[in-house]
């Protein structure tokens, strides 16, 4: 494909309100949206829409990514489409029990979702968007990533690798014109909570943000800068802090000696 191609943004988890926003909100800012997911009568629904609000025809790319065949068709679409300059790794799963009570298929399903895919599509991506020196990749995390729960374990962990990879990936990049934004949501009204084990109900209404509320607030992050974007939080220097006191930690965690309590 050539360099004059439009300008493209692939959005996994496109058939979800919150993946349906971003694809909209790129498509109003001049991006040809494709649509990953794996029902396509709901990504048509999203497509029709999209083309109905902002005159943009958005392209479906029919793929469950737990399957490593279609990821892997994901994967190729980033490595060899010239025109893709942003990728949101919107798509996840969660499911909240005991560790113990675990269904082992939904945790591989939490993993595959959260950490392979992500991991897999990025790395795709990545060498087009260095090549040409531009392009924007979001990677979203979770609240839950740091309001760690007993029956959490795997989805925390799974959003806490989203947000590590997301810093790590900030630091490598940094002067290569490639641009990677973190996005940690709270609960959103979406199907996300269907048969996780915890009902949206659980929530009060003042815990709960809608989708497209969300992907505003992270687009306007994205615009300010914003290397990490938590819409609901009000006084940015909590992450500040937070932040600083992992910056005095992480130094001090490897020694040739153990503390003093540990030696006898």
């Amino acid at each position: 494909m050539t360099t004059n191609a439009p300008k493209t943004a692939v959005i996994t988890g496109a058939s979800s309100p919150f993946g349906a926003a971003y694809a909209r909100r790129f498509a109003e800012r001049g991006y040809t949206p494709v649509l990953v997911g794996r029902d396509e009568t709901r990504l048509n629904d999203v497509a029709e829409d999209i083309t109905k609000q902002t005159g943009v025809t958005a392209e479906i790319l029919v793929a469950d990514l737990n399957a490593a065949e279609q990821l892997e068709k994901v994967a190729e679409r980033l490595r060899t489409d010239e025109s893709v300059e942003v990728l949101v790794n919107a798509a996840g799963a969660a499911t909240f029990a005991p560790s113990p009570g675990f269904d082992p298929a939904a945790t591989e399903q939490m993993i595959t979702l959260n950490i392979t895919a992500p991991t897999r599509l990025t790395t795709a991506v990545l060498p087009g968007l260095v090549q040409r020196a531009r392009g924007t990749i979001v990677n979203v995390s979770s609240a839950m990533a740091f309001w760690v729960q007993p029956v959490s374990s795997v989805y925390s962990a799974s959003k806490s690798y989203v947000l590590t990879f997301t810093q790590a990936l900030q630091q490598e990049l940094a002067g290569t014109g490639v641009t990677v934004h973190g996005v940690v949501p709270g609960a959103m009204p979406t199907r996300f909570w269907d048969g996780s084990g915890i009902p949206l109900a659980a929530f009060p209404d003042e815990n709960v943000m809608a989708a497209e509320v969300a992907v505003d607030a992270a687009l306007a992050g994205l615009d300010a800068g914003e290397a990490i974007t938590i819409p609901s939080l009000v006084d940015t220097t909590n992450w500040e802090e937070y932040e600083k006191a992992r910056g005095v930690l992480a130094p001090i965690l490897s020694r040739n000696v153990p503390a003093d309590r540990y030696r006898r």
